[in-house]
């Protein structure tokens, strides 16, 4: 699971705000803990170990809840980005902190007479090399084709299980540095090509993960009874985790940073625990059973186990709403990325525009982009397939690709491109020079995107229907004059292209859209310039 988040971590998506990333994972770290610790002694009357110990572990995030709130709210790239980077890169270390306060205190032998620094400087030797060495003999192997391609996954999770093992006979925990550096690594060399191994190991962490929380939550033998003998102080606890302690975590971490106030407050109301937390704590109290910090333990564990419960909810309810009112994410993004920047497009994109839709256009066209730009248009001159498009324009607020370029081949690489970032059903691309039925399909029908508008809106035809004259036109709907009205008034030749309901969200018109009786306040479509007689507006 560790591995897997490192491969989604990218050094250029925190070029500018490494800095912060940095503080989070330290100076954050340290406050956490410390205050974690406090809490837990003074409020949950644990002993000082114990309580060190609590703390040490609640350094750690929960990537495997913050990556698919991330993802469902839509938070802007920057303060995306950053959260995403602290929720991974504190796992492994709060993880490694929490093993060396229980080698420190509750140790045998050699164990618990190593100094901790020290034992945290052997980790991160062990961790770092290791790490570093696994990835580039991955990558070497990957770009020589030592590896036949259908074979690829599966050596890589074979490699990140036997490294984690070497890793750990090494120095206790040092596994968890190795494989996360591993995953971060192998997602920033240039070299060889790991997304369909990104692919795969995304769909075996989910089901890992599943299996995980419950499995470890089957091992928490607690009664209603018991919880509710945890008192008073528990639940000040639990307040003083989201409401004091990780705001005081953020607000000292981030003090005197680029970052605007809004993003510190949403940073400070963003910390679940997951399942590295409930792992570790389910394995050292499996170890601390058989010392004298047994009737504790049990109590460690079910206070863990209510922390991840109470910071997921809390969390997962408010973070949405809260982003929303601080303009820092966008749900239900209506905006729209265009491949293509023709005078078509270009008149869509502005009756968009008009709408309050946002807007993004790129285009390989000098005076295609030129023109877009008089229009004013954000447009960019750029392959839609590129890093650039990817990495470097701000896509928070769009949620759509329309591929619409005199190409079917380059639309169909951008529904390619794009259908992971925004879903299948928000990828369309115009339909191709030559009906089905006369030619064998140059791609697989589920490679390709939804056929925008209709069968036989190819790009040839829309563009000479538009250079005959044909216009955009947008025309208010109502109960006497329905969307049918609509279109009995303009004829077969009329192209519906985009509707608005009566909340203002936008529906892009597609073949395999279902019939729905839904009403809608607008339409927006490419008529011909003489109809038969004046809408009603």
């Amino acid at each position: 699971i560790l591995f897997e988040g490192g491969l989604s971590l990218r050094f250029r998506d925190i070029r500018a705000t490494r800095g912060v990333v940095l503080r989070l994972v330290t100076v954050g770290l340290a406050v956490t803990w410390l205050l974690v610790a406090l809490a837990a002694y003074y409020l949950l009357g644990l002993s000082i170990e114990m309580a060190t110990l609590l703390g040490a572990l609640l350094t750690v995030s929960g990537p495997t809840v913050i990556i698919p709130l991330v993802r469902n709210i839509h938070l802007n790239r920057r303060i995306g980005s950053i959260v995403k980077w602290e929720g991974i890169v504190n796992d492994p270390i709060g993880a490694v902190a929490a093993a060396l306060v229980f080698n420190s205190f509750f140790g045998h032998g050699a164990a618990s007479e190593e100094h901790w620094l020290w034992g945290l400087g052997v980790t991160l030797l062990v961790g770092v090399g290791l790490g570093a060495a696994a990835a580039w003999l991955l990558v070497v192997m990957l770009r020589r084709f030592w590896v036949p391609d259908y074979l690829q996954s599966s050596v890589v999770l074979a490699s990140v299980l036997l490294l984690f093992v070497v890793s750990n006979s090494l120095q206790r925990e040092s596994g968890l540095v190795t494989v996360t550096l591993m995953g971060i690594i192998l997602a920033n060399q240039q070299i060889a090509t790991v997304k369909h191994v990104i692919e795969f190991k995304e769909n075996l962490s989910v089901l890992l993960i599943s299996a995980l929380f419950i499995v470890l939550a089957a091992n928490v033998d607690v009664r209603l009874s018991e919880i509710a003998s945890l008192g008073w102080g528990t639940i000040a606890y639990l307040a003083a985790l989201i409401l004091v302690i990780r705001p005081s975590a953020v607000f000292v971490a981030t003090w005197g940073t680029e970052l605007e106030m809004r993003e510190r407050i949403l940073l400070a109301w963003i910390h679940p625990r997951g399942i590295v937390a409930a792992a570790v704590a389910s394995l050292l109290a499996l170890e601390l059973a058989e010392t004298p910090f047994a009737r504790e333990a049990e109590k460690f564990v079910l206070i863990m186990f209510l922390t991840i419960v109470t910071t997921v909810v809390v969390y997962g309810l408010t973070l949405a709403p809260l982003a929303r009112r601080l303009r820092l994410a966008s749900p239900d993004p209506q905006g729209i990325l265009f491949a293509g920047a023709s005078l078509l497009v270009r008149d869509i994109a502005v009756a968009l525009k008009e709408e309050g839709i946002s807007v993004v256009a790129v285009d390989t066209n000098h005076q295609n982009v030129a023109a877009a730009r008089m229009a004013g248009l954000n447009v960019h001159f750029a392959s839609v397939g590129s890093e650039f498009v990817r990495d470097e324009i701000e896509l928070g607020d769009i949620g759509r690709l329309l591929a619409m370029t005199p190409n079917d081949e380059v639309n169909t690489l951008a529904a390619m491109e794009f259908a992971e970032q925004f879903g299948r059903r928000e990828v369309y691309q115009l339909a191709a020079a030559e009906p089905d039925h006369e030619r064998r399909d140059r791609v697989p029908a589920y490679r390709r995107g939804r056929t925008l508008f209709r069968r036989d809106a190819t790009y040839q035809m829309l563009a000479d229907r538009h250079t005959a004259g044909s216009i955009i036109k947008k025309t208010q709907l109502s109960g006497n004059f329905t969307l049918k009205s609509f279109l009995d008034h303009h004829g077969p030749n009329a192209i519906v292209l985009f509707l608005v309901d009566a909340a203002g969200k936008l529906s892009v018109r597609a073949t395999d859209d279902a019939t729905t009786t839904k009403s809608y306040r607008k339409v927006i479509a490419l008529v011909d310039p003489t109809p038969v007689a004046k809408d009603p507006q």
